[in-house]
């Protein structure tokens, strides 16, 4: 799993395939609470999608592209159109379920 803290790599990152973005930020106390289920999750799906974290902070220009408004925000994209959209804390089998609803086998 791959922290961004640059737009560039970030539009790289989400330009082929499946791909879970975690907008976080190293201030908030959700996003802190989050970053183990995603980083669990990345193990579970590894092959199937990429996951990576993208500090919000850092990377305001895509965060604002996309209308993130708050944090943590769990995006996929597929070829670098996003697909899917879910915000706040979610248990392991809620995002294992959200990740399986959202990309193709």
């Amino acid at each position: 799993m791959l922290n961004i803290t640059d737009n560039a790599e970030f539009e790289k990152q989400i330009e082929s395939g499946y791909t879970l973005v975690d907008f976080h930020a190293q201030w908030c106390g959700p996003c802190k609470m989050l970053s183990p289920i995603v980083e669990e999750a990345a193990e579970v799906f590894e092959g199937r999608l990429n996951i990576v974290k993208v500090d919000a902070d850092d990377c305001a220009e895509s965060t604002a592209k996309f209308g993130v408004r708050g944090i943590p925000t769990l995006m996929i994209f597929k070829d670098g159109q996003p697909v899917a959209t879910k915000v706040g804390v979610v248990t392991l089998k809620v995002l294992s379920q959200f990740i399986e609803d959202n990309i193709e086998a």
